[in-house]
C-alpha cells in the first residue's frame, strides 16, 4: 500500500521548490518506514536543487531528520514501530573492505532503501542522500535509522543526521583534537560553530573562531570559542599566530569550501598540525602549495566526509549529552519552519541570516 504524503520536491535545475504530494510505499525487505517529526535545511539540499550534487530530478529534497518509525521490513531487527530515531546517510554495509577492517564510517556501500517514492503521477524521486525528509513520511533503509532517547526534542537532535554531527566530527574524530590542544575554526556557520563545540568537547584549551561577519564571530562565542579573528580586517594567519604564541593552531578546520581559505588554514597550523576540511567544495576548485612547505612542517590534510562518524555509535552518545546539558543542540536552531516554508529558508540561509531553520511536520 502507498502512503499519499505531502512532501518538497525540486523539479528542475534552479527552480523554486514545491510543496507535491508524494506515493510513499511500504517498506520491503531491509527498509523502515518513518513518520517524520522535523528537518533541518541545510546547504546540501541547496545543492540539490542547484543541480550541484548530480542531475537525476526530480528530487524529493531533506536529509536532517528525526522522526519515529512507523513500520519495517519482514526482516528488520535494529528498530522496530515506535522507535524515535536520527535519520543518517550513512547505514553501512558490513562486508565491504573498510568495514571488514573495523573502520565502518569509511564504507564504500552504504545502503539506501530499493523501493522508490514517487510523484503522483508514478515519476520517480531521488531523495536527497538516500532519506528524502522534508515529508510526512520518508522511506529509508532500516541501517539509516539510528535509536537515540525518546526524551530528546526532534528539532534538535535531527541536526546531528548532516550538519551538526559534521562539524563536531571535524573536530573529534578527523582531526583528532585532544586535551591541551588550540584549534582554529575557519567559517562560523552551522558546521563551524559546530566544530567550535566539538573542540571544546574535546578538551582543546584554546578556540579560535575566524569569519568575516561579526555576527558569526559573536555566535562562536557563545558556542565556546575564546577568541575571535575578523578575516576581513588583516591577515588571519598572522592574527592566529599572534594569538598562539607565535606557533600557529594545533589543528584549523576549515569549514567554508573555499580554496583561498584553505590555503590560510594550512599556513596558520603549528608545526606537524593538523588541516581538516569539512566545507564543501565545487569541483572546480583548486589549491597550490608549496610541497617543501608540507615536507618541512610536517602535519597532515584530512578531508571530513559526515565528520568520520558512525552514527550507531556516535547519536546516542551525543543525544545523551543532550540531554545532561552539555551539548546545546537548540542553539543551533534559528527557526522553526513548515513544509512550505523551505524555500525562502533557503534564500535566509543564503544571506547568512540563520544557522539552521528547521521544518516541523510531526505533532
Amino acid at each position: 500500500m502507498a502512503h499519499e504524503v505531502r512532501g518538497v520536491v525540486a523539479r528542475a535545475k534552479g527552480e523554486p521548490v514545491t510543496l507535491e504530494t508524494v506515493l510513499v510505499p511500504d517498506p520491503g525487505p531491509g527498509e523502515a518506514l518513518v513518520g517524520v517529526r522535523a528537518c533541518g535545511v541545510c546547504h546540501t539540499d541547496l545543492h540539490y536543487r542547484e543541480g550541484g550534487i548530480n542531475d537525476d530530478f526530480p528530487f524529493l529534497l531533506g536529509h536532517e531528520a528525526a522522526g519515529v518509525v512507523e513500520a519495517v521490513g519482514p526482516d528488520v531487527t535494529s528498530v522496530g514501530p515506535g522507535d524515535f530515531v536520527v535519520l543518517n546517510w550513512r547505514a553501512v554495509c558490513g562486508q565491504c573492505r573498510a568495514c571488514r577492517r573495523g573502520r565502518p564510517w569509511y564504507c564504500f556501500s552504504t545502503h539506501n532503501a530499493t523501493q522508490p517514492m514517487t510523484l503522483a503521477d508514478g515519476t520517480a524521486l531521488s531523495p536527497a542522500l538516500g532519506i528524502g525528509a522534508f515529508a510526512e513520511k520518508t522511506l529509508v533503509a532500516a541501517g539509516q535509522c539510528t535509536k537515540v532517547d525518546a526524551r530528546a526534542r526532534p528539532e534538535a537532535v535531527g541536526l546531528l543526521g548532516c550538519g551538526v554531527m559534521a562539524g563536531l566530527g571535524a573536530a573529534m574524530f578527523t582531526g583528532g583534537v585532544t586535551l591541551g590542544d588550540t584549534v582554529a575554526v575557519f567559517g562560523c556557520g552551522g558546521v563551524g560553530c559546530a566544530a567550535v563545540v566539538g573542540s571544546r568537547l574535546a578538551g582543546a584549551v584554546q578556540v579560535i573562531a575566524v569569519d568575516l561577519d561579526p555576527g558569526k564571530l559573536k555566535l562562536a562565542t557563545e558556542f565556546g570559542a575564546t577568541d575571535v579573528v575578523d578575516a576581513s580586517d588583516g591577515d588571519p594567519v598572522e592574527k592566529i599566530r599572534a594569538l598562539t604564541g607565535g606557533f600557529g593552531a594545533d589543528v584549523c578546520i576549515e569549514a567554508v569550501g573555499n580554496a583561498t581559505v584553505m590555503q590560510q588554514a594550512f599556513d596558520a597550523r603549528d608545526l606537524a598540525g593538523t588541516l581538516v576540511q569539512v566545507g564543501v567544495p565545487t569541483p572546480d576548485m583548486r589549491i597550490d602549495m608549496p610541497m617543501i612547505e608540507f615536507f618541512g612542517r610536517g602535519g597532515s590534510l584530512k578531508p571530513s566526509w559526515y565528520g568520520d562518524c558512525l552514527p550507531s555509535r556516535d547519536f546516542p552518545l551525543l543525544v545523551d549529552l543532550y540531554l545532561q546539558g552539555r551539548l546545546d543542540l537548540d542553539r543551533f536552531v534559528s527557526e522553526t519552519i513548515p513544509l512550505d516554508g523551505v524555500e525562502e529558508a533557503f534564500h535566509s540561509m543564503e544571506r547568512g541570516e540563520v544557522l539552521r531553520s528547521v521544518v516541523v511536520i510531526g505533532p
